[in-house]
């Protein structure tokens, strides 16, 4: 899932009243006269000394969850292999686990500005439990089938989007701007370790030991989660700004449905919700401009992820060790774009440090075209891995800081179609294109489309409108 602007991005995002119309939607709050004063944000500010326990309790409950999920993201496709034969079938149980994420994350974003996050992340964990519940059963049964599998994938990815999607939205609620960078660091730092080493390296541990036990811890790290979640402090219902409030105009003439929410009217229609948030992501400058990036990069890493077994076993010639080293090396990236971030930015500004993600993926995606060196291979991954953590942290929390409370969660609902939506289309556009013109030329091919981004990026980016939302 972080002042000033210029003259012109003033005058478009100042803090004038949106005239009422078809389409009007809310405008990104930004510092100066007539934005959200920080206390009014859910409460944040009138909880003195919360904000540390609550950025620890997110913390946590991200690395747990996460580490769970790692679990789980290697344990269905290897429970899938020994109940069939069929690459679509095994396939089919990991995609059970990213698909929801393009059937359902527009309407998981309306829920998330509707009811209190809190509740929702419980939720969340509850659909965790009672799916991991029928899993463990199961095995221990000798009853685990394909049909089971697919189920209860299903219910852990359409959990995956709501937990995802409250737990961003939340971050403003429970901890003070001042300190988001840092909280989003961490929790970017702990996904990146629970989904690309520890859970499918616990995973496979306890895949060898029994079934039944690693089902069973997966569906007890979900169980603490969900007691951490007791420790947080603060409201985390999504909230529009009062009448007479700063800025009120702003948001009564633009979002009408987000103000009768916080009255306790009747909202408007979950259609039209959806639509305002879209509107909302479109309509900026800034957050279109990173969303588009975005898509085209999650597109590359698709590609990527889908060709590099293929290109590592009959162009590099590497065996499952050493690709296994290729791998590590993206997620030792990121895990090093995690303790750098903070460093990164201070010395470079927020804007080169997203910038170095559009370098540092087209290198990613470049080097294989050119070479067949694991050494070149794997510094291209760790650069591309590092470059995605320094953008995630930074695009988090800028949108964390400029998106309005009851827009939150269609916001990030939204960004992430564009993300997840990107890569299966990568992964297929790659296949096509090796197909016809070979595995180096795919890579080629991408790397040009993803060298276009820094123009369109700098273009588009200024440093201001990144101070401005930080």
């Amino acid at each position: 899932m972080e002042t000033a602007v210029s003259a012109a991005c003033g005058a478009r995002r100042g803090t004038q009243a949106v005239q009422p119309g078809a389409g009007s939607v809310p405008q990104p709050v930004r510092p100066g006269a007539g934005s959200l004063p920080q206390p009014l944000r859910s409460g944040v500010g009138s909880l003195p000394g919360s904000g540390r326990r609550n950025a620890v309790v997110l913390v946590g409950f991200t690395a747990v969850t996460n580490l769970a999920d790692g679990v789980m993201k290697m344990a269905l496709p290897v429970l899938a292999a020994r109940l069939t034969s069929s690459p679509s079938q095994v396939t089919a149980a990991s995609l059970t686990l990213t698909l929801p994420w393009l059937l359902v994350a527009l309407h998981v974003g309306v829920l998330v500005d509707r009811f209190d996050r809190r509740w929702l992340l419980w939720g969340a964990n509850g659909m965790r439990l009672v799916a991991m519940g029928l899993l463990t059963a199961s095995a221990v049964t000798g009853g685990i089938s394909l049909g089971l599998l697919f189920a209860a994938g299903a219910v852990l990815g359409v959990a995956d989007v709501l937990a995802a999607t409250s737990a961003s939205a939340l971050v403003p609620a429970a901890v003070p701007a001042a300190g988001r960078e840092r909280v989003n660091t961490w929790m970017v730092g702990a996904e990146t370790v629970g989904q690309e080493f520890a859970g499918p390296f616990v995973g496979g541990l306890l895949l060898a030991t029994g079934t039944a036990l690693a089902l069973g811890a997966a569906g007890a790290a979900y169980a603490v989660a969900a007691l951490v979640l007791l420790l947080l402090a603060g409201r985390f219902r999504a909230e529009g700004r009062a009448a007479g409030a700063p800025g009120a105009g702003m948001l009564a003439a633009g979002a009408p449905s987000a103000v009768a929410l916080a009255a306790g009217a009747p909202s408007a229609s979950v259609n039209s919700r959806i639509a305002e948030g879209m509107r909302f992501l479109w309509r900026d400058r800034l957050l279109r401009t990173l969303s588009v990036v975005v898509a085209v990069l999650s597109a590359t890493w698709g590609g990527w992820l889908a060709i590099m077994p293929l290109y590592a076993r009959e162009a590099m010639h590497l065996g499952p060790r050493q690709y296994g080293i290729v791998l590590s090396a993206l997620g030792v990236g990121g895990l090093a774009g995690a303790v750098a971030v903070t460093w990164v930015n201070r010395l470079l500004g927020a804007r080169r440090a997203m910038l170095a993600d559009l370098l540092g993926t087209t290198a990613m995606v470049a080097l294989p075209a050119v070479t067949t060196s694991i050494w070149a291979v794997a510094a291209g991954a760790f650069l591309g891995g590092m470059g995605g953590t320094l953008w995630s942290v930074n695009a988090r929390t800028l949108t964390q800081n400029m998106v309005p409370d009851e827009m939150l969660g269609r916001y990030g609902a939204a960004s992430r179609l564009f993300t997840f939506g990107a890569m299966p289309l990568g992964a297929a556009l790659v296949g096509v294109l090796a197909e016809l013109a070979g595995m180096r030329t795919a890579f080629g091919l991408f790397a040009l489309v993803t060298a276009a981004t820094p123009v369109f990026f700098l273009r588009n980016v200024t440093e201001p409108d990144l101070r401005a939302g930080r």
